[in-house]
């Protein structure tokens, strides 16, 4: 029994010391995140008061600015995956898979590092965000963050996996800018799914099943703004997020054995 547990506490420590790393790396990119802060506020501040005025929809700025933080978040998850390149590049990745932690132990650890870098940077602007929007219910909003954590968690799980099994920086980042441009687009974090089905019924059915629509929605209903929400029961958004985690969590650790051998990348 002791034994166990010294071999569990002995776990943790080396998917603590991977989470930590991550987080501190993040923060080294000072500029990036100093502009991304104001990006996101240029981006409530001009185009969220302008689109209202011109958008026939109900309380469309709070709408707006709830998907925005959830675009933030996406953004900042997914910027992992650059990392590894750059640490490929410059021979980190071959010292990370020398260390004595496992392959599984390093994804995981990537994985929620990168998770959990794109919500402590993102909390100020969420903080923002709940200043403009109010709150209506806090024990719904805590549901809500919750999901967030695994929604975050999960899209860092994505770009790691993508990253491992393409390996090419250019590569990468021109699918990075195609699945942007699908997965943010083809969701409810800029505009209801009502309009998207209108304009074509097949991006309604994307943007049913987009895992950035139930984390746009999850927000949304956790900060009350429910006129134009896609769901009735929140559990069911809050299912595709966790199954949304667990697949691409699961995913990368499976490819890490498969596609990195011999300690090295090729």
């Amino acid at each position: 029994m002791k034994r166990r547990r010294k071999r569990e506490a002995k776990t943790t420590r080396k998917l603590l010391y991977v989470v930590e790393r991550d987080v501190r790396l993040f923060f080294q990119y000072k500029v990036m995140v100093i502009m991304r802060a104001i990006w996101f506020v240029s981006q409530i501040a001009f185009f969220g008061l302008i689109a209202s005025r011109m958008v026939a929809v109900e309380d469309y700025f709070r709408y707006y600015v709830g998907g925005l933080s959830i675009m933030t978040l996406y953004s900042a998850a997914i910027f992992i995956g650059f990392d590894i390149y750059e640490e490929a590049e410059h021979g980190v990745f071959e010292y990370l898979l020398s260390l004595p932690v496992t392959r599984r132990q390093l994804v995981l650890g990537r994985s929620i590092g990168g998770g959990l870098r794109a919500f402590i940077y993102v909390g100020p602007l969420v903080c923002i965000s709940l200043y403009v929007i109010g709150i209506v219910n806090p024990l719904n909003f805590l549901l809500a963050l919750f999901s967030l954590f695994l929604f975050a968690f999960g899209v860092s799980g994505m770009s790691i996996t993508l990253a491992v099994v393409i390996k090419s920086s250019d590569r990468f980042d021109i699918l990075m800018g195609v699945l942007d441009a699908l997965i943010v687009r083809l969701s409810t974090a800029m505009y209801p799914l009502s309009f998207v089905k209108e304009a074509n019924p097949l991006y309604g059915w994307i943007a049913n099943f987009n895992p950035v629509t139930f984390a746009a929605d999850l927000f949304r209903w956790g900060a009350g703004i429910e006129a134009a929400l896609s769901f009735e029961n929140p559990l069911l958004p809050f299912l595709g997020i966790v199954m949304f985690f667990a697949f691409f969590t699961f995913l990368g650790i499976i490819l890490y054995d498969k596609t990195i051998e011999g300690g090295g990348w090729r």
